[in-house]
């Protein structure tokens, strides 16, 4: 059947004619945000009766998807890829394309746009909705899916966590007039962001945190070309302030600091609690060593968007660059965790035949793609849980692991056991007796009953440590009046921030208890006020004052109504608890201590053997997935050189991997090493035109070659490779990269 198959494209053939697109209008609604890749459904015929139609598909990205027209023509171009019968004396009926149907999800209306193509025959364009009916395509449904297609081809070109089966990548945007249509398509759409979703760790998209502000970002970052985004960016500045952080950060990659600095200063008067802006001045001053300034930046970024993990996570991280790791810890233990949601993906199906070609010539450079002893590893590797953390929780211990490697694992246990109650503590103190049973005052005011030990959830890091009964702050007893003789004597508490959560379930809990209570009485007492229930006893003191947003912020203790006594004088009697100051980790955090201390413990062993290696004079071995497991290990733990003679190590194996060359080829890159990057570069090429990824713009190649542009040239890049003695296909691969930079007009094409 090899004569039914596309030459130099990948397949799926289908057991049943038309499974993949029956498959893919049933999975409309389980798509979130940018939808999964194109889907290209053919049906072959070779014109013999009694024999049955084959039905084949594959993914594609980088398809122009503005018009019906432009997807016909990839269809018909199809036609010409169909290998010949390789029998010269008895040739068997060619197989033809009879029709196909291209797929291409809007993720701005939530729609399928589908073309239909009938060779010979028409063109018939449609749109399916979620329900499955069809409706008629529009030129506003048109240019949406236009921006989709782009936005999928620009953010999954380089995801080395989104795989597919018969995937196939071209590039977006060819020509300068292209990228001109992009940027018009994206002033159109501008205001309709959000409505496209956002990275995982971002909770809520809004108009400047969202997939088509990260496209725009990622396609012009990367090779350096801010100019066009600072352009787009000013034009819908003037209409919405808030875009200003983005120009901002545009003006900074022109290295135009003075203008950035002139945008934020007047933005920040029209949009004060806009945190991606905060959060522009604040990677500014961080470049010019102002950590001071940065960190209130960032207070004031979480204060506005509190609910937001970013906004944490830059606090944590200005915290460390000031060398202040308790209060980074604090910050730490308070960030909001989301649940990780990955890319849109289609559900797989099984098929009847897989038709993967091997593109010659570059791919013969590459190992064979079979499972060797190279792929076996030692289990204490393969179970390291490290990698398998993604979104929030793998950026939370990306700064856990910054925070270790600044100050290593033993002061870092010490910082946490000052700032967090250890198991041991709470014991000791719940063993001689003397756990508080006052009542902890929330951030909505509220006074409660303390939960039960056992009660302690997740969220417990935010509740209240309250004082002893013996400490100065519980020897006054007060009494409040409301002129009808009431009196009420609250126990004294230390007023620690609660949740959200914490709050609405305990609020339930106690409707519940005194669902019978109502009446309302005011104290004479300035910022406090009473339920008061039949019985005439007060039921509820609520003390009306704003929340601390800040992580660490130093806890006051209420000696009587309207008077507030430091935390430090509350400590004075030495009754009190001896860690009140402190807080409950949380279970998630204490959880990523645990991934940490694997990974520290299986590096240690890994160096303690290395180096005893060494002194015995024996050579260290290990298979080649071992190797990559280590070298990403390094890289985890910010041992950048080790990681990097490990990733060596595994290129002297015969192991089909493309990640360490990956990797080898970046560190090139960042040290302006020439030669050793783009024989890197090389190889990683091969290995993406086998996996069918057969663009130029943006992948990691191209980020390489412009990184080395900036410094050397692209002159020098060009003679280095005509030096090596390329074969002439290589060669034309590799200096694609190049020509994009030259017409283009990337930094450093011209000299």
């Amino acid at each position: 059947m090899a004569e039914s198959s596309f030459k130099d494209i990948p397949e799926l053939f289908e057991v049943e004619l038309g499974e993949a697109l029956s498959a893919r209008t049933e999975a409309l609604s389980t798509f979130r945000e940018l939808g999964p890749p194109d889907l290209c459904h053919v049906v072959k015929s070779n014109g013999k009766s009694g024999q049955r139609d084959l039905g084949s598909y594959h993914y594609i990205s980088g398809v122009d998807a503005s018009s019906s027209a432009s997807l016909a023509a990839y269809i018909n171009s199809l036609t010409y890829a169909i290998e010949d019968s390789s029998a010269w004396f008895s040739k068997a009926a060619a197989w033809k394309v009879k029709s196909g149907c291209y797929c291409c999800f809007n993720a701005f209306s939530r729609l399928d746009i589908r073309v239909d193509v009938k060779i010979p025959g028409g063109v018939h364009a449609y749109v399916i909705d979620l329900r499955g009916e069809r409706h008629e395509a529009t030129p506003e449904l048109w240019q949406e899916t236009y921006m989709s297609a782009v936005l999928r081809a620009i953010l999954y070109s380089d995801d080395p966590n989104y795989w597919l089966d018969a995937y196939r990548k071209l590039d977006p945007i060819t020509t300068p007039e292209s990228e001109i249509r992009f940027l018009q398509a994206a002033e159109a759409l501008f205001m309709k962001g959000w409505q496209v979703g956002s990275d995982p760790e971002i909770q809520v998209a809004t108009v400047v945190s969202n997939h088509l502000t990260a496209g725009i970002m990622k396609y012009f970052g990367d090779s350096g070309r801010y100019q066009q985004a600072a352009n787009l960016f000013e034009k819908i500045a003037a209409k919405e302030p808030e875009v200003a952080s983005l120009l901002a950060r545009s003006y900074i990659g022109m290295n135009e600091e003075v203008k950035a600095v002139q945008i934020m200063a007047s933005s920040i008067k029209q949009t004060p609690h806009s945190y991606t802006l905060l959060h522009a001045q604040c990677d500014l001053l961080r470049l010019k060593d102002k950590h001071e300034w940065a960190v209130k930046l960032a207070r004031e970024a979480v204060n506005c968007a509190p609910s937001e993990f970013v906004t944490w996570e830059k606090l944590t991280e200005c915290y460390i660059s000031l060398g202040d790791y308790e209060s980074a810890l604090l910050t730490l233990n308070s960030c909001p965790m989301f649940t990780y949601n990955g890319r849109d993906v289609h559900r797989n199906l099984t098929p009847a035949r897989v038709h993967l070609p091997f593109l010659r010539p570059i791919g013969e450079i590459l190992p064979e793609r079979v499972k060797t002893e190279e792929d076996e590893a030692d289990p204490a590797l393969l179970r390291l849980p490290s990698p398998g953390l993604k979104g929030t929780w793998a950026r939370a211990y990306a700064l856990l692991t910054k925070l270790v490697s600044n100050i290593g694992w033993d002061e870092l246990l010490k910082t946490r056991s000052s700032v967090f109650v250890m198991e041991e503590e709470y014991r000791m103190q719940k063993a001689q007796g003397d756990v508080a049973k006052a009542g902890v005052i929330h951030e909505d005011g509220m006074i409660r009953a303390p939960m039960a030990p056992d009660g302690l959830d997740d969220n417990a890091s935010t509740r209240g440590m309250v004082s002893s009964p013996g400490s100065p702050a519980n020897t006054k007893s007060n009494s409040i009046g409301d002129g009808k003789g009431l009196t009420a004597d609250p126990p004294i508490p230390v007023i620690r921030i609660s949740t959200e959560s914490d709050r609405e379930r305990e609020e339930a809990v106690e409707a519940e208890e005194n669902g019978g209570l109502n009446g309302d009485a005011k104290g004479k007492a300035k910022g406090f006020k009473f339920d008061v229930g039949e019985d005439g006893n007060s039921d509820q003191t609520v003390l009306e004052r704003p929340a601390q947003a800040a992580a660490g912020e130093e806890e006051d203790v209420i000696n009587e109504p309207g008077e507030y006594v430091s935390h430090k004088q509350s400590q004075s009697s030495p009754e009190a608890f001896s860690f009140s100051n402190k807080r409950l980790c949380e279970r998630w955090l204490d959880n990523l201590f645990m991934v940490l201390y694997e990974d520290l413990r299986v590096w240690t062993i890994f160096r303690a053997e290395v180096a005893h290696f060494k002194t015995q004079h024996v050579a260290y071995r290990k298979t080649g997935i071992e190797w990559e497991i280590l070298g990403d290990l390094g890289l985890r733990l910010h041992h950048k050189e080790e990681a990097k003679e490990a990733f060596q190590r595994c290129l002297d194996t015969t192991r089909y991997s493309q990640k360490p060359w990956v990797k080898l080829m970046e560190m090139y890159a960042e040290e302006g090493d020439i030669q050793r990057c783009i024989q890197t570069a090389i190889r990683v090429a091969a290995y993406q035109w086998a996996d069918y990824t057969e663009m130029t713009y943006p992948t990691q190649i191209a980020r390489a070659f412009f990184k080395l542009g900036k410094v050397h040239g692209h002159g020098k890049i060009t003679y280095t490779l005509i030096s090596m003695g390329l074969p002439e296909s290589i060669l034309k691969i590799m200096d694609s990269y190049l020509q994009y930079g030259k017409a283009f007009k990337v930094e450093g094409w011209d000299f």
